[in-house]
């Protein structure tokens, strides 16, 4: 018994979808793709939105908000109380899962599922495989990080107040979800009221407009206010397109003094949240032999949604705050932000990450665990290559660990116990199957000379070629000259961020047409699986340095920047690699465009390879005839 499990977020919310076809004859625009995603739902067996029997057009063509943007993506499940109950895709996984002997999902699932205590059903696994180890550090690091923001505060004030606030669409506030559950509780209902008229301080309708006009209303768009200032106030390039960052510590005045009002307003929010919780376990408790299985259920359900939001981010946000006026927190790295979105401004807030996400990750998910195994082919770092007829520096006498790096990104060097480590040789022969080159004689930064290395050497492949960019500014600039050469050479071109179609969309046309070549970004380096003849190339831009970041910084300093980033760097390559021999019969030849490679990162290739730096034009002719062959 094998179930796929994924997030709530993946699946269709019937309900959704009935509120939308009923709203449907006052927007008779949205017939169309309505009637789409109702006749989707009916034929499928799963409501799984981001799976294979979903057309990914679909989102492309008629937008998110009639087809992905139905799935449940703000906690405001009514569970057993609505009349979709029985049939509803989320909960038919879930019984799924509880039934099953091996349950497939992602690694943040996992995380998320474990912190919570098994948020959904109630149960933790005993036994964990982590296929993909190396992505286990930056999963931990997105499931155990904390944001404050503008944005996350007013969904929750819509999470508790829903239609009270006169919002249009779905709207099922708190009291609709949980009133009927209280109406014989008499404390019960003074505390839901106090949950609503706190909300009320959380910013509202409107608030980004208010915090650029100087005009905030409540406390917590005061503090909203004030983080902006001071971001502005701190970062030398203001205007940049992208999202914008500075230090917290040490916080100005303003700030620190807004803070602790803020601070006021969630506590008087998580106090009656958490007695709720309370109210509601004594229903269970009193009434265990009256109430039936679907109310059971339903009260349950009430209940890991309000511990999600009173012991989860208000309480989480409340320990940032104080922290503002006290000072860094050790062991945690905290930041303001600006969120942008093509240079405009779309949220503000306060990051927390840990400085070493594995330690709660050990913690939630290794310790309890009866056994762990963690797998990939790029998690063991390798020793650094020497330039041939260099010898050792007389310092580096210490011989390289190659599990050390895995022992650190995997959460095992937190257990007092030792692991058992095994590593296999590849079945692939690497030294006969690819090559890598790396071209010395271009001059990176003029976008022409990148379109045209690219391009030659897509056309020199016949296709098949996956072009990897380190930013997104020059993937757009050097497309439109690719387009014009590969469109001469009858070789379909294919780019993430111009093409308006998802990746998954562009990952299956890539892979179904041999001939056609992708553009993309580290997304794609990730995610993609082409296995055969439509991946044969694969044409890095730049060195996939790592982005210094403010949490980068910190841990380059934590780590040791040198082998921090170059630990970063090398699993990029690595994976990169990866991608071009998935079978026994594969061929396929990796190029660098930046003659920057440091001897030393080779090692993220496998060491039967030969690493050669030549000319553009040799380059093109190896990868003619390697892969004419």
């Amino acid at each position: 018994k094998v179930v796929l499990r994924k997030g709530r977020e993946n699946y269709l919310c019937l309900l959704n979808l009935e509120e939308a076809l009923i709203q449907m004859p006052g927007q008779p625009r949205r017939a169309t793709a309505l009637g789409l995603m109702a006749r989707w739902a009916g034929a499928s067996d799963d409501g799984d939105l981001t799976g294979a029997s979903f057309p990914a057009w679909l989102t492309d063509l008629l937008g998110r908000a009639q087809t992905a943007g139905l799935a449940d993506r703000r906690g405001e499940c009514i569970h057993a109380a609505c009349q979709h109950y029985n049939k509803c895709f989320i909960e038919k996984s879930i019984r799924r899962a509880k039934r099953a002997d091996i349950v497939i999902t992602n690694h943040a699932l996992v995380m998320i599922n474990a912190a919570f205590a098994g948020q959904d059903d109630k149960r933790r696994p005993t036994r964990y495989v982590f296929d993909e180890g190396h992505h286990v550090f930056d999963a931990a690091d997105s499931a155990f990080a904390s944001y404050l923001s503008g944005q996350e505060t007013a969904e929750l004030r819509h999470w508790v107040r829903g239609a009270e606030d006169g919002r249009r669409g779905r709207a099922r506030g708190l009291k609709k979800r949980i009133g009927e559950l209280l109406a014989d509780d008499e404390a019960g209902l003074v505390d839901l009221d106090a949950v609503l008229e706190a909300a009320r301080q959380l910013p509202g309708q409107g608030w980004p407009k208010r915090l650029s006009n100087f005009q905030p209303k409540g406390p917590a768009e005061i503090f909203f206010m004030h983080l902006r200032n001071a971001v502005y106030n701190r970062v030398a390039d203001a205007k940049s397109p992208y999202d914008i960052q500075a230090h917290l510590h040490p916080a100005g005045v303003d700030v620190a003094a807004a803070a602790s009002a803020f601070k006021d307003v969630l506590n008087q929010l998580g106090t009656p949240l958490n007695s709720l919780v309370n109210r509601l376990r004594i229903i269970l408790n009193d009434k265990a032999e009256e109430l039936e299985t679907s109310q059971r259920t339903r009260v349950e359900g009430a209940i890991r949604g309000l511990e999600l939001r009173a012991s989860g981010p208000a309480a989480t946000w409340q320990l940032i705050l104080a922290d503002i006026a006290s000072g860094p927190r050790e062991g945690f790295v905290d930041w303001m932000q600006i969120d942008r979105i093509d240079g405009q401004d779309r949220d503000i807030g306060v990051a927390r990450h840990w400085l070493d996400p594995t330690i709660p990750f050990a913690s939630t998910v290794l310790e309890p665990a009866h056994g762990v195994t963690v797998t990939s082919a790029t998690l063991q770092d390798q020793a650094p290559r020497r330039k041939p007829g260099h010898a050792v520096p007389s310092e580096d006498t210490t011989p390289h660990d190659s599990w050390q790096s895995t022992l650190l990104l995997s959460g095992a060097i937190h257990l007092n116990h030792p692991s058992v480590r095994a590593s296999f040789a590849s079945p692939f022969n690497y030294a006969h199957q690819t090559k890598v080159l790396v071209v010395n004689d271009l001059q990176r930064d003029r976008p022409e000379a990148t379109s045209a290395a690219m391009a030659g050497l897509m056309k020199a492949a016949g296709g098949g070629g996956l072009g990897l960019f380190t930013a997104i500014r020059r993937l757009k600039a050097v497309y439109p000259a690719m387009l014009a050469r590969l469109e001469e050479a009858d070789l379909p071109l294919y780019a993430q961020h111009i093409d308006r179609m998802n990746l998954q969309t562009l990952l299956a046309m890539f892979r179904e047409e041999p001939r056609s070549c992708l553009l993309g970004t580290d997304a794609v380096r990730d995610g993609i699986d082409v296995p055969g003849a439509a991946l044969r190339l694969i044409v890095f831009d730049r060195m996939p340095w790592p982005r210094s970041d403010i949490l980068f910084q910190a841990r380059a300093e934590w780590q040791g920047r040198d082998a921090w980033t170059e630990r970063i760097a090398r699993l990029k390559l690595r994976q990169a690699f990866g991608r071009l021999i998935r079978r026994a019969d594969d061929r396929g030849v990796f190029v660098m465009l930046d003659s920057r490679l440091p001897t030393r990162l080779t090692s993220a290739f496998p060491p039967d390879v030969e690493v050669e730096r030549i000319g553009l034009a040799e380059a093109i002719g190896i990868t003619s005839r390697f892969l004419s062959t």
